[in-house]
């Protein structure tokens, strides 16, 4: 299969192994990956704080770039970024009276997929062959929990690793308190909610702490790093493309 990869703009900059790491784990996988190098920010964060007309036009651009039928999928590590062009790229283009841009951006969703949905749903694969001897905690992101509806898919894939310990996180459906700008407009309240995640991890013993945003996983980050608890924070690309 060829593959189309939509890297986001936060994993691009602050977390660019991530990036690095699905490109290796569909090689490993016997796909092809192509980066289309025009691609650039998905327009959320401009849709979340009242700029339409922004995420609209960055809309546009996304469809433009990823509209190309040379690819088979669309494969993103981000299950936020995954759920704008999914759920609000056709709503901006109405809201727009762009006809045109709804319909293209209606087609395309189908093809975007979440790395957990392209394993499981597309490839059919939950064993990837990867090996990674610690032991491991998964914080489920709101988007991917509530938004896409992932469901047990990055476990399944998780409890496929070998040598993988994978523990239990308490209350793990809680939100860590990023939410994007969230964190910025109430910074006391996601503070809090952080305190609070972090306090889960640590309960579980886990060298580890997964999660499938590296959005979440920044934030939760800070805190781990904050309070020195010696818990490393690793996207799940990152896990199932050890070996």
């Amino acid at each position: 299969m060829r593959v189309a990869l939509f890297v986001t703009c936060l994993a691009d900059t602050l977390s660019p192994a991530v990036g690095r790491a699905t490109v290796e784990l569909l090689e490993r996988l016997g796909h092809e990956v192509v980066f289309p190098e025009e691609q650039t920010c998905c327009g959320q964060m401009h849709a979340n704080t009242g700029y339409p007309a922004e995420a609209t036009a960055l809309a546009r651009r996304f469809v433009r770039v990823f509209g190309a039928d040379d690819h088979d999928a669309i494969v993103s590590p981000s299950p936020s970024c995954v759920g704008m062009v999914r759920e609000q790229f056709a709503a901006l283009a109405r809201a727009a009276e762009d006809e045109q841009l709804a319909a293209d951006a209606a087609a395309l969703a189908p093809r975007v997929h979440d790395l957990s949905e392209l394993l499981v749903d597309v490839l059919g694969l939950e064993d990837v062959g990867a090996v990674f001897p610690h032991r491991v905690t998964y914080h489920p992101t709101c988007h991917g929990l509530r938004g896409l509806g992932l469901g047990d898919r990055p476990l399944r894939l998780l409890r496929a690793v070998r040598e993988l310990e994978l523990v239990e996180l308490p209350d793990a459906t809680t939100c860590c308190g990023f939410g994007g700008t969230f964190s910025i407009k109430n910074a006391d309240t996601s503070a809090a909610m952080l305190t609070d995640k972090v306090a889960g991890i640590l309960r579980t013993g886990a060298d580890v702490c997964c999660a499938g945003d590296a959005s979440c996983l920044l934030h939760i980050d800070g805190g781990l790093r904050r309070g020195r608890a010696g818990v490393r924070t690793l996207h799940l690309a990152e896990i199932l493309g050890a070996t």
